[in-house]
């Protein structure tokens, strides 16, 4: 990446998504999860994009930073 920080829309480009500010906020006001459920048990991931993200919360750097942002963000709605 350059010597970047891997950002959000980063993430959603190594998943294979949409990368768009718009889309972002779409995704995540679209696909959010109960308290119950670990972001990488939501159903909507293909087995390749559920591994991405197992692997970056394991590496414990700067992509598991992000993907905590994500995850945090798709579960707003049950902190409510």
């Amino acid at each position: 990446m350059n010597g970047l920080r891997p950002a959000m829309t980063s993430l959603f480009e190594q998943l294979g998504l949409d990368s768009g500010e718009a889309a972002i906020t779409e995704f995540i006001g679209t696909h959010q999860l109960d308290a119950g459920t670990l972001i990488t048990q939501a159903t909507y991931w293909s087995e390749a994009q559920r591994q991405f993200l197992e692997e970056k919360i394991r590496s414990d750097g700067e992509w598991a930073i992000v993907v905590d942002q994500l995850n945090e963000a798709l579960h707003e709605d049950s902190l409510k």
